[in-house]
């Protein structure tokens, strides 16, 4: 649906292009929000809008977008590994915010 698509590569690719925002500045380990934790919302958050904006969709569809959802989580974490446990700065907070709503849009045009 989304993880193979064209779209979401260029996003990964973008993401890992992007990594020194990751890397330029030194995060607290176990601050209030970890990347884990503010990625994981995210994502959530955007699934149940998704299933929200679109009561219509069966359950078979919406099983695949959760396992999408699940694909990306993994994704992320694999990328941001070495920052996964850390307190986003405000800047990567920001970047990761407008990023999994550009993955949000994808699942958007899937669905439409």
């Amino acid at each position: 649906m989304v993880v193979e698509s064209e779209g979401y590569i260029s996003l990964i690719e973008y993401l890992v292009e992007s990594l020194g925002l990751f890397e330029a500045q030194q995060q607290n380990a176990g601050g209030e929000q970890t990347i884990e934790d503010l990625v994981s919302s995210r994502v959530a958050s955007n699934l149940m809008a998704i299933c929200e904006q679109n009561p219509q969709l069966a359950p078979k569809v919406r099983f695949t977008i959760m396992q999408e959802a699940d694909a990306v989580v993994a994704d992320l974490e694999e990328v941001l590994s070495a920052v996964w446990l850390r307190e986003p700065t405000p800047e990567q907070k920001a970047f990761l915010i407008e990023f999994i709503d550009l993955i949000k849009n994808l699942f958007d045009s899937a669905i439409a």
